[in-house]
């Protein structure tokens, strides 16, 4: 459970959607032309990317770590809104905050996740399949919500929710839930005490050093 805990928060994205079954596929490809860029497509398109690289890759990953960070740390770019979640996580300490220092509290967050847990998606099991279950509009029209369940075999399914918002003219993740656990609650909790003593940039500073580090497990 962990190292799917770690891979969702990690990318913000189901990374188990490669395995979706044939009349699942066979109905998207006959999605109607508006439908292309939905988020629930770019999530399904994106993780499929993403699986199949790791899969093919693995040992070549294996051998040489720079280059999995170096994957990782491009599709996180691409697909995760890292400094509004960012705020987000900041929660009241970001009200008023510079954009620089958000953005360095961003990279810094994203680096350490990347430098715990990185290693762990050499370990993730590809061979799940992923059942989106809808898309729905977040109040206030923060953008939308994509609901899935992770189907394992022999296990209850996990339910895995997605946040999703407009930025830069596409969909971007600023959360992820898994069993109902948010990345953003999960780390503004952490976090909170060290900004109350501290300003932004110091615990960015203090991410950055290994003084404090992220911790993604949830249990």
């Amino acid at each position: 459970m962990k190292a799917l805990i770690v891979t969702a928060l990690l990318f913000a994205m189901p990374a188990a959607m490669l395995a979706q079954d044939a009349r699942a596929q066979q109905a998207q490809s006959t999605a109607s032309a508006t439908t292309q860029g939905s988020p629930s497509k770019l999530v399904l398109n994106n993780s499929t990317r993403i699986l199949s690289t790791l899969e093919s890759r693995r040992a070549e990953f294996s051998a040489d770590r720079a280059k999995l960070n170096q994957f990782v740390q491009s599709e996180f770019n691409t697909i995760f809104d890292r400094d509004y979640a960012a705020r987000q996580v900041l929660g009241r300490h970001a009200r008023g905050a510079a954009d620089a220092d958000v953005k360095l509290f961003a990279d810094a967050l994203a680096d350490s996740l990347m430098a715990r847990y990185g290693a762990s998606l050499l370990d993730f099991n590809a061979q799940l399949k992923v059942r989106v279950k809808s898309e729905t509009p977040l109040p206030r029209g923060l953008g939308v919500k994509v609901s899935s369940e992770l189907i394992r075999s022999g296990g209850q399914p996990i339910p895995v929710d997605y946040l999703m918002r407009q930025s830069g003219g596409g969909w971007k993740m600023f959360d992820v839930m898994v069993e109902g656990v948010s990345f953003v609650q999960t780390f503004r909790q952490q976090f909170d005490a060290e900004l109350q003593r501290k300003s932004i940039k110091q615990v960015a500073a203090d991410l950055r050093s290994g003084q404090l580090k992220a911790n993604a497990n949830t249990d």
